[in-house]
């Protein structure tokens, strides 16, 4: 057995429900599964329940859930479009690890979340209005500001009926990502803030990526093992657990995403892991929630790709745990073993609430066999200012 040893990986896109929707997960099964898989670091994301929009629900939530973490921890705190200047200035003194606008889904004071669709009574999406209102504060906090890419007029342009998954690639286009990376990249630009695009989908969205940091954009990125790993026609394999915002999609697009990983211009791999039940799953396409778990094989996906096709498995390393360190300003959190000569097949083992991901039954030639970090979970807040 050969045994590589490690700094402890850094997902900075999970859901970990917690709390709000314990059935489909909370952060002792969220941390578990994070650490079984070498991601000493979780950094999650603000849509449970109350959903941290203020500098008082960010700590509420810490309290809540640092007793069942078993890895460290990061929160993101909510943008909405009613959030003023003086609510972000809060959230980034409470410790938050940076700023979460959600294109297209509203805020249902009812709930105290997030939610797609809108409903009467229902406070609108933040827009790019939003951000520009908010972009002043949004550059003194000094913190990466996430986007859900997928333009709302775009969406709405394309809607139609979904029972085939071709039906649902038209019904979501790329260049509603396109339109949005743009558009946000726009103002980001004016205002001088950090803008972090998630999961990367698309050729379009990459090539929009290209245009943005020509023109001056300080921006980050961000694709998930699913675009990675999957395209269009494994949905007749995977079904919907293949269901996912943005969507998974065709092989160009993959590729496009594959190159633009290897030369440098995606700078991390996060899981976007979001669980939901069997119940919200397993039914027809239309119906089915979009959200895939995926932490516990964060690293040997990473790996299994730096081997493959860029020649050099310890290139994951950068991608998982050196840039998102720097780009969230925080500092390691332990070692893990990996053997090089293992096998770890997604779906054995998983620790998830939902043991069911996209991923199932793909190998990967690497294991997690040992973490060498704390088994209890701290909040972490930015040790510095990220550059």
């Amino acid at each position: 057995m050969s045994r590589l040893r490690l700094p402890g990986a850094i997902d900075a896109h999970v859901h970990g429900r917690d709390p709000g929707f314990p059935d489909k997960e909370d952060f002792g099964s969220l941390t578990a599964a994070a650490r079984a898989g070498g991601v000493t670091t979780v950094l999650d994301m603000p849509n449970n329940v109350p959903a941290p929009w203020s500098g008082e629900l960010l700590a509420a939530k810490a309290a809540a859930v640092e007793p069942r973490a078993r890895v460290d921890f990061g929160l993101w705190g909510l943008l909405r479009s009613s959030s003023t200047e003086a609510q972000v200035r809060e959230l980034a003194a409470a410790g938050a690890i940076g700023f979460k606008a959600y294109l297209g889904y509203s805020y249902r004071p009812s709930l105290g979340t997030v939610t797609y669709g809108l409903d009467p009574g229902d406070e609108p999406p933040p827009s790019y209005d939003t951000l520009d209102r908010l972009g002043p504060a949004l550059a003194e906090a000094g913190l990466p500001v996430a986007v859900h890419a997928e333009d709302p007029e775009e969406l709405l342009a394309a809607a139609r009926p979904v029972a085939t998954y071709a039906d649902l690639l038209a019904s979501r286009p790329a260049e509603a990502e396109a339109v949005a990376i743009r558009r946000c990249a726009g103002v980001a630009r004016r205002h001088g803030f950090h803008l972090h695009v998630v999961h990367l989908a698309s050729a379009a969205g990459v090539e929009a990526v290209r245009a943005a940091r020509a023109a001056g954009t300080r921006m980050s990125v961000e694709v998930t093992p699913n675009h990675l790993w999957l395209a269009a026609d494994d949905y007749e394999r995977v079904g919907p657990f293949m269901k996912m915002f943005p969507l998974v999609r065709t092989e160009e697009d993959r590729s496009a995403l594959r190159s633009a990983l290897l030369a440098g211009e995606i700078d991390t791999i996060g899981t976007d892991h979001a669980p939901h039940t069997g119940f919200d799953k397993d039914r027809p396409l239309a119906e089915a929630h979009a959200g895939s778990p995926g932490v516990q094989w964060l690293y040997v996906a990473a790996f299994e790709f730096a081997r493959r096709f860029g020649g050099d498995p310890l290139l994951a390393v950068k991608w998982v745990a050196d840039n998102p360190a720097r780009i969230f300003g925080l500092a390691p959190n332990g070692e893990v073993e990996v053997d090089d000569a293992a096998v770890t097949r997604v779906g054995e083992g998983a620790l998830s609430r939902q043991p069911r991901s996209a991923l199932d039954g793909l190998e990967f030639g690497f294991r997690v066999v040992a973490v060498h970090a704390p088994e209890r979970g701290r909040w972490v807040r930015p040790a510095v200012r990220p550059a």
